[in-house]
């Protein structure tokens, strides 16, 4: 990606935003909210090279039904890794593409990706403590609402770990699942109940 591509993805310095659908269609839709490392792909620590990218299979048949059943599928992800200055925004980007061919590749769509790269221990200007778009706080969850339109009442939130749980719920929403790379029949349960019969964003126009 051009580095004039790459900088008009960066809505301020830490916060990234790519729509990669027609976000119009999901106006009034609820969000499959994912976290990525450690609930899409293997998390590394600071992943930075996009041929070390591994999918967690677990995640990969929610996703698929959550694009069936005419659901937003929307990453939302911390990314100290930069604040630290361990990688830039080019090495996100270039890992984060790797993951959506990925995804791709299984049948598995992603239409918004957001990155919070806010942190303490930051360089910078992104030597933020507690930055509203770093989870547990729910920023990005609540700027994707904004930008999508979404219904957050009935949205979903899946991560890894207690700070994914947390900025779901404190962006109101209930459906909130801590999953551990395997299948649940629950999260199933929960994006069936949504579906209407719609299986993408050309379905839903």
């Amino acid at each position: 990606m051009a580095e004039a591509d790459r900088t008009r993805h960066l809505a301020e310095p830490g916060l990234w935003v790519q729509p990669l659908s027609d976000l119009d269609v999901f106006r009034g839709r609820p969000a499959l909210f994912l976290d990525r490392d450690g609930t899409i792909n293997i998390d590394t620590g600071y992943p930075s090279d996009p041929e070390e990218i591994v999918l967690l299979p677990g995640i990969l048949p929610a996703i698929r039904a959550a694009n069936a059943a005419g659901l937003a599928s929307v990453i939302i992800t911390n990314q100290s890794g930069v604040a630290r200055g361990l990688f830039g925004w080019a090495e996100f980007e270039a890992v984060n593409r790797r993951v959506v061919e990925l995804l791709s590749a299984e049948g598995c769509r992603i239409d918004l990706v957001l990155a919070c790269a806010y942190h303490e221990d930051g360089k910078g200007n992104l030597a933020v403590a507690d930055h509203p778009m770093r989870k547990p706080n729910p920023g990005m969850i609540l700027r994707a609402a904004e930008i999508a339109g979404l219904d957050l009442a009935r949205s979903i939130m899946v991560g890894d770990r207690e700070s994914d749980i947390d900025a779901g719920r404190r962006a109101g929403l209930t459906n909130v699942f801590l999953l551990d790379g395997m299948p649940c029949e629950k999260l199933m349960a929960v994006i069936a109940a949504h579906s209407g019969g719609a299986s993408g964003p050309s379905d839903l126009r």
